[in-house]
């Protein structure tokens, strides 16, 4: 009889990017519910946590952005519509988002989507087809039963803390009608060796979590690997031959993931056995990585806010897959590039690594082109929490009191780790923390010259010793 070990491996490794967003997800649910994130709090399903304010070192919270305060809800839909009451912000700019339990962003809520004014939205399970309540600004129509609500609220400085958490405490989420929530999620048998947890994870959620037919369709070719079987586990004694194919697939898929998700990413992995064609950018703008399409994965459901055309869809659904698990690795439940863009470097001007041994400017002729707002922090290399953080300041930008601006409109910015002697420069300055450190700038509701790279961002250049 025919080998058809390698044949398994190279299955199992499809089978691993293609779940892994739903694995990822889903196990964070259970973290958020459980022992919640960072500073945020834990929270039983259909309950918002608040973190108090910006991200900083001290907080476990990790982040790109030190310029909005994190609301994060768990739905479970399994009962019912859940209604979704949103404050009044008075112009001001905050967004909801709707991620589903594979992590396609399905809905935004806030500034950019729908207004800032106060209102209900109903929020219901798929399938549903009850009456909907007057007065109620629109339905959100939820792809999957277990739905991750993300909200960023713009802060503006820590004197802006107390209006900030007066919205955070007006979110609320209730019952339309009477019925049965879980309370958790459906459970992997706990017999399966962990060597193959993994894929006892996938088949159990994929089955109370189903993705779209066409999705579908493309998952029975796992048939193979068993982890379309129903019923009791098939993992818990498991083959050789299919142990050793599914361990070996999950190594090879999880090397590949992360090789693809580092920010020079590649487009694909040789010698991995892994699929090719991530679609990650190399740095472009001056040493910037921008990627305002990581997440054009979601190919099936357009909800309320969200963009349905080309330009915001990945063209292969086989490569959506890959951008996906890409995502999934990366940034977790990160937005649309039309909601935010997050520009990233960790070189100068002359390729140098950014150090705070040395003084750096970065010199803007003219500001990022933005619908809301854009602001600049600096992350250590090994993770992305904000550093810095002298005289209380985690990050500047546009809505920066005190910015000193050149006679011709130009917008230059000190990153060193002492404060500048120039009263100017002082105004302008971002610190830096002592060692190795990257640049992250956040672009909220970046304009066109942004997402089509019209608008190109200067390099950070050297100054001085």
């Amino acid at each position: 009889m025919k080998d058809n070990t390698e044949e398994l491996v190279a299955l199992a490794v499809e089978a691993y990017v293609y779940g892994c967003p739903l694995v990822r997800s889903l196990s964070a649910v259970e973290d958020f519910m459980q022992t919640g994130f960072g500073a945020l709090p834990p929270a039983p399903f259909n309950h918002f946590t608040h973190s108090e304010g910006p991200v900083t070192p001290d907080r476990d919270f990790v982040s790109v952005g030190s310029d909005t305060a994190c609301s994060i809800a768990q739905l479970d839909l399994s009962g019912g519509p859940v209604l979704l009451h949103v404050p009044d912000t008075g112009g001001a700019y905050y967004v909801l988002q709707f991620v589903d339990a594979w992590t396609n962003n399905f809905a935004y809520v806030g500034h950019r989507a729908t207004g800032t004014e106060e209102g209900d939205w109903l929020v219901v399970p798929p399938g549903w087809s009850g009456g909907v309540p007057d007065g109620v600004r629109g339905v959100i129509d939820a792809p999957t039963s277990v739905v991750s609500v993300v909200g960023r609220f713009a802060l503006n400085g820590p004197g802006d803390l107390r209006r900030v958490r007066g919205l955070q405490a007006r979110l609320s989420l209730a019952y339309l009608e009477p019925g049965a929530h879980r309370t958790g999620l459906p459970v992997p048998d706990p017999d399966v060796p962990e060597s193959l947890r993994f894929f006892e994870q996938l088949r159990v959620w994929a089955a109370d979590f189903p993705s779209s037919a066409a999705d579908q369709a493309y998952q029975d070719r796992f048939q193979p690997l068993w982890l379309l079987e129903e019923g009791p586990s098939p993992y818990v004694s498991a083959g050789p031959a299919l142990a050793h194919a599914l361990g070996e697939g999950l190594a090879r898929g999880r090397a590949w993931a992360e090789e693809a998700s580092r920010p020079a990413g590649t487009d694909g992995l040789a010698g991995t056995g892994g699929p090719a064609g991530t679609g990650r950018p190399a740095e472009a703008g001056g040493g910037w990585q921008v990627d305002p399409h990581l997440f054009d994965y979601n190919l099936d459901r357009y909800g309320v806010g969200t963009i349905d055309s080309p330009q915001w869809r990945v063209a292969d659904r086989e490569a959506s897959y890959r951008v996906r698990a890409v995502a999934a690795w990366s940034r977790l439940w990160g937005s649309h590039g039309y909601e935010a863009v997050y520009a990233r470097t960790s070189h100068d001007a002359d390729g140098e690594q950014l150090n705070g041994a040395r003084r750096h400017v970065l010199r803007f002729e003219r500001e990022p082109p933005v619908g809301a707002f854009w602001s600049m922090t600096v992350h250590g290399t090994r993770d992305s929490r904000p550093t810095g953080g002298a005289a209380g300041r985690w990050s500047i930008g546009d809505r920066t009191p005190g910015l000193v601006y050149g006679e011709d409109g130009s917008l230059t910015i000190h990153l060193q780790r002492e404060r500048p002697d120039d009263p100017a420069a002082a105004a302008n300055w971002l610190p830096v923390p002592e060692g190795d450190f990257r640049a992250v700038l956040a672009l909220h509701e970046p304009g066109p010259e942004i997402l089509d790279g019209t608008y190109r961002i200067p390099a950070v250049a050297r100054r001085g010793g």
